[in-house]
């Protein structure tokens, strides 16, 4: 199944534990047995609210497939690290189209219309 993981780094983390961080949270996903198909840093962001009195936050989109059961571990482990404000995981729903489209309907009101003469418009002469 595919999932998409948010997760907010405090931003007195400095650039290397940071990177490190993101680094075990990808290998983690791996080590489940999962894949992490894209990782993409949206870098420090005003939050909505203040968290812990911090008024921003660092921002880290993840999307991967796993087993069911990796995304519970993923949150275990994300709510017990210092540094990870918030997070919140997400399963993306695969659409599948076995639903054959409709064909398009006319209006009752707009046949009648055309079946009807088209009469031309008066024309006034001075």
């Amino acid at each position: 199944m595919k999932y998409e993981l948010v997760y907010i780094i405090d931003t007195a983390i400095e650039e290397d534990p940071r990177k490190e961080l993101i680094a075990r949270f990808n290998g983690m996903i791996e080590q489940n047995g999962g894949t992490v198909d894209s990782v993409d840093e949206w870098g420090k962001r005003r939050l909505a609210y203040p968290i812990n009195d911090m008024p921003e936050g660092y921002y880290v989109l993840v999307h991967y497939t796993a087993e069911p059961t990796v995304p519970k571990e993923i949150e275990r482990n994300l709510g017990i690290t210092d540094g990870i404000l918030r997070y919140l995981t997400t399963r993306i729903e695969e659409k599948r189209s076995s639903v054959k489209p409709r064909t398009a309907r006319i209006a009752p009101a707009a046949v009648k219309a055309e079946e009807e003469p088209q009469q031309a418009p008066a024309s006034e002469d001075n």
